[in-house]
C-alpha cells in the first residue's frame, strides 16, 4: 500500500517487546539489522540532555534560587524545568534558550558550558588532555545532535 508507511523504533526493542510481524502483500523485506558500535560496557557517552541538566542545575543552585522562581522566570512548568534539570527530557533550542535566559545566561553560553562539561567528562575517560583527541589535533569546537 503506498499510503503506509514503516515504523523505525528509536530504541531497539527488548527481545520480549520484539514480535514479528507477518508479512502482508506488497510489503518490503525488511531491512538487514544495523549491529550498533561496540564499545566496552563500562565506558558510556554522556548524554547531551543530562550534561544540558547538569549545567542549568548547577547554575540555578549556584544563585540559589528554586525551581519554581526559574521555571516562573522562564515561562515553562515547574515538573517539566525538573524532568529536564535531571536529563528525563530533551528539551528543544526554545525551552533552553528560556531556561537560559531565566538564569542570565545566553544560549551559547549554556551550550559552551554544556560542551566544556562533555570534553571533560570525556578527556577524563580516554586519558587524553582537554580539547585533544587521540589524533593529538586540538578541537575547540562545539558539537550539536538533532
Amino acid at each position: 500500500m503506498p499510503n503506509e508507511a514503516r515504523v523505525i523504533p528509536l530504541r531497539p526493542q527488548s527481545r520480549s517487546q520484539s514480535r514479528p510481524q507477518p508479512a502482508r502483500p506488497g510489503d518490503r523485506p525488511a531491512a538487514p539489522p544495523v549491529s550498533p558500535v561496540r564499545r566496552s560496557p563500562t565506558v558510556r557517552e554522556p548524554l547531551w540532555r543530562d550534561l544540558v541538566g547538569d549545567v542549568l542545575r548547577r547554575e540555578r543552585l549556584a544563585q540559589e534560587r528554586t525551581l519554581k522562581e526559574v521555571a516562573e522566570a522562564a515561562r515553562i512548568s515547574m515538573p517539566y524545568l525538573s524532568e529536564v534539570e535531571r536529563g528525563r527530557k530533551e528539551a528543544s533550542s526554545e525551552v533552553l534558550a528560556a531556561a537560559a535566559g531565566a538564569l542570565g545566561l545566553g544560549l551559547g553560553d549554556l551550550l559552551a558550558r554544556t560542551q566544556g562539561e562533555l570534553v571533560r567528562l570525556t578527556s577524563r575517560r580516554t586519558g587524553a588532555g582537554r580539547g585533544h583527541g587521540t589524533s593529538g589535533a586540538r578541537y575547540d569546537g562545539m558539537c550539536l545532535a538533532a
